[in-house]
């Protein structure tokens, strides 16, 4: 069964930085493209961004409440 991002870090500039997963494993942000490639971690995908770097996106569904960067920190 896949993980599931319960949570987040932000780094300084307010840019996530790490993912909390719902198994308690707190994982850097290169883990989770990884992980989420592999089909480790549920409901999100890889995006990229203008500077041609890999993050992960909760996939679409019309709340904005469960997107990454609506998440506290430490969740």
């Amino acid at each position: 069964m896949a993980a599931r991002i319960t949570g987040t870090k932000k780094d300084n500039s307010g840019e996530i930085c790490e993912y909390i997963l719902d198994t308690g494993e707190t994982i850097s942000k290169a883990e989770g493209v990884t992980k989420a490639k592999n089909g480790e971690i549920d409901g999100v995908i890889v995006a990229h961004s203008r500077k041609g770097e890999e993050y992960l996106r909760t996939k679409p569904d019309g709340s904005e409440g469960n997107n990454l960067s609506s998440m506290s920190n430490n969740q």
